[in-house]
């Protein structure tokens, strides 16, 4: 995903999750209190990588592929 992301000159922050525990607790409140991780859990998974995006309201839209036109994430 980050290949993609940057041939495509999107801009993306990268949280490395296993580096310190902070960066841990923050993705696993999303895996623990989102629903688009159910079926992620469900199948035994983890859900990385996955992509959160702050949409223009504000709210996040938490994505598990990269869209097949990566525009969408502009």
């Amino acid at each position: 995903m980050k290949e993609a992301l940057s041939q495509a000159d999107i801009k993306f922050a990268y949280v490395d999750i296993s580096a310190g525990m902070l960066p841990l607790k923050q993705f696993l409140k999303y895996r623990d209190y989102r629903p688009e991780f159910d079926a992620i859990k469900a199948g035994g998974r983890v859900g990385v990588p996955c992509i959160v995006v702050k949409e223009d309201s504000g709210e996040e839209k938490i994505l598990f592929e990269l869209p097949e036109n990566l525009d969408e994430l502009r």
